[in-house]
């Protein structure tokens, strides 16, 4: 309880000294002295109360003293809250920032973040935040295969790429919490680099592909040049039968040879969509109307093929090519299932070193916000990744569905070490 008139002391002097001397306990002002203005700035700088001495009495005083020591309690205990905040916040070993959703810029980064992004923290306040962000979940009004982003009252979580200082690429994924800091809502945002742990992902993942490919191909070489060959030579055992044959035996006889030759057809085209025939020169062209034709044999749709002058003359790799025969082919089959459409169109382009695929149908379409992302999709997405590549799907119900996937022509793939962007 400080009395404004001390023998050493008086006024602003004095409360300042007494509350270096007691930086706990709570002071409270008993004084004679009735400035508004003065006690204004004396509870500004941390004086609990200011009682005018005329106007105490028991109960007033006593309501004071508890208040004074409740509310000293609560800001202490606030403080350490904040400095364990703080101390988490910048001792943290994964980069932290806080970050403003209204201006979309950074308030605060901790020393992880500026050590592995290499960017000082003056230069993560002065830029915005889509500085570190590659690409975004929506473009051009059309949904990423990316699934794993949820925007919710304004917290964000996901997988994002971002860049570091140095141009290098990594995936992260974001977890964010809403804070409120002087009165406004920011949001505190923790970034874990997961680049090594999708890259070996993709290696497992690569090696599954890679094994179901070798293992359809032995099956469809075996039902080719095994199964086919087995049906040939029925074939030519039943000619020598014929002749031997009574003439009410011969339609029986002709059924069978149809069914024969009609097996032979089904398993040749089996095995042609298992085991692609990539191993000669073809292009990505004859490869893509081979599939259309087995898979619109019975003539059910108006399919429209595109394919730019550059597709016949670019170097594509075995690996991609065949990667894009299994995504169109996924494509095809989804058509076929779901979307009762007439009309298909194909198209392919080469545009500043990278190739675009753009499947589209007239069918029933789908709310992509609403349907479930299924087995096809997830396999579309995680072949379209493994090649650093990018699916974005657009569709509505009652407007058909457009699948566009976009690959990089150069050879590296997720699942090397080095990434090379363009």
């Amino acid at each position: 309880m400080l009395d404004l008139s001390l023998p050493d002391k008086k006024g602003h002097e004095l409360v300042t000294e007494m509350l270096k001397l007691a930086p706990v306990c709570p002071v409270i002002i008993l004084t004679g002295y009735a400035d508004v203005d003065f006690s204004i700035n004396s509870i500004a700088k941390g004086i609990s109360d200011y009682l005018l001495k005329d106007d105490l009495n028991s109960t007033s005083l006593y309501k004071s003293i508890v208040y004074c020591i409740e509310r000293r309690k609560q800001v202490l205990e606030l403080k350490q809250s904040e400095k364990r905040y703080s101390t988490l916040f910048l001792q943290s070993p994964q980069p932290m920032w806080v970050y403003d959703p209204e201006t979309s810029r950074f308030v605060q980064a901790n020393k992880a973040a500026t050590e592995h992004y290499g960017y000082s923290e003056m230069e993560f306040l002065e830029m915005p935040a889509k500085m570190i962000r590659i690409g975004d979940e929506r473009r051009n009004g059309k949904v990423s295969g990316d699934d794993l982003t949820v925007r919710k009252e304004n917290n964000l979580k996901g997988r994002f790429r971002h860049i570091k200082k140095t141009g290098e690429l990594i995936d992260v994924d974001i977890y964010s919490t809403p804070i409120v800091i002087n009165d406004r809502h920011y949001l505190s945002v923790i970034a874990i680099d997961v680049t090594e742990k999708i890259l070996f992902e993709y290696k497992i993942t690569r090696a599954i592909i890679k094994t179901q490919e070798d293992e359809r191909y032995e099956i469809g070489a075996e039902l080719h040049d095994n199964v086919c060959q087995i049906l040939a030579s029925s074939l030519m055992t039943l000619g020598m039968l014929r002749k031997l044959l009574d003439s009410s035996c011969i339609d029986l006889f002709e059924k069978s040879k149809e069914h024969i030759l009609l097996a032979t057809v089904e398993i040749r085209n089996l095995s042609h969509r298992l085991a692609p025939a990539f191993f000669n020169n073809s292009t990505l062209e004859e490869a893509f109307t081979m599939l259309l034709n087995t898979f619109n044999q019975e003539k059910k749709f108006e399919i429209i093929t595109c394919f730019d002058k550059a597709s016949g003359t670019v170097s594509i790799d075995r690996e991609m090519k065949l990667n894009l025969y299994r995504l169109l082919q996924e494509q095809l089959s989804n058509i076929l299932k779901y979307a009762k459409a007439t009309r298909i169109n194909v198209d392919v382009l080469i545009h500043k070193k990278f190739l675009k695929m753009k499947v589209t149908d007239n069918g029933v379409g789908f709310d992509i916000h609403k349907v479930k992302r299924g087995i096809g999709l997830s396999n579309m997405k995680r072949r379209t990744e493994l090649f650093s590549g990018s699916l974005f799907i657009e569709s509505s119900p009652g407007n058909g569905c457009e699948t566009i996937i976009e690959m990089p022509l150069h050879k590296a793939t997720r699942s090397q070490q080095e990434i090379v962007f363009p």
